[in-house]
């Protein structure tokens, strides 16, 4: 997918990054039976506050943004969020690379590590995230036969 362009996200693009973000989000929403998970009813407002210091990145084709995701840096952990690709757009390998140039962002920013959850009904999520170099660290119950599995990766060795 060689016509995709990757560039740092920035609080302009709110608009658009809410509008990915809830449409590739209906489908963990229909796994999950959960139409009230936290992409589907963040607001604008919410967005661009997240937005105004944030190491995340876009995915573009020509004018179109079609992948966003999200980070923070938190010390030396990179804390990575909100992974979300246009459902036209999914299976395209931009995700893989969302999350590559992401990583190096936070290579940048001094993060020796970064950090991400999903669902445990997410395997396709979770299978992206190890074929990436992500393990899983922690698994939390949910109680109700889910779980937030939480997976971390080594961005940087110590020096």
């Amino acid at each position: 997918m060689s016509d995709i362009t990757i560039r740092p996200i920035r609080s302009s693009d709110a608009g658009e990054v809410l509008t990915v973000q809830r449409a590739a989000f209906v489908t963990e929403a229909l796994i999950y039976g959960d139409p009230d998970m936290a992409p589907l009813t963040q607001t604008l407002e919410e967005v661009e506050f997240e937005l105004r210091e944030n190491l995340g990145c876009v995915a573009l084709a020509a004018s179109r943004l079609v992948g966003v995701v999200r980070a923070v840096a938190d010390g030396e952990v990179l804390l990575v969020g909100r992974i979300a690709i246009a459902p036209d757009q999914q299976g395209e390998g931009i995700g893989s690379r969302l999350l590559e140039a992401v990583e190096q962002r936070g290579i940048e920013s001094g993060c020796r590590r970064a950090e991400l959850f999903t669902g445990s009904l997410s395997t396709q999520n979770i299978a992206l995230y190890e074929r990436l170099g992500y393990r899983e660290s922690e698994r939390i119950d949910q109680g109700d036969g889910t779980a937030q599995v939480f997976l971390r990766k080594v961005l940087a060795e110590q020096s």
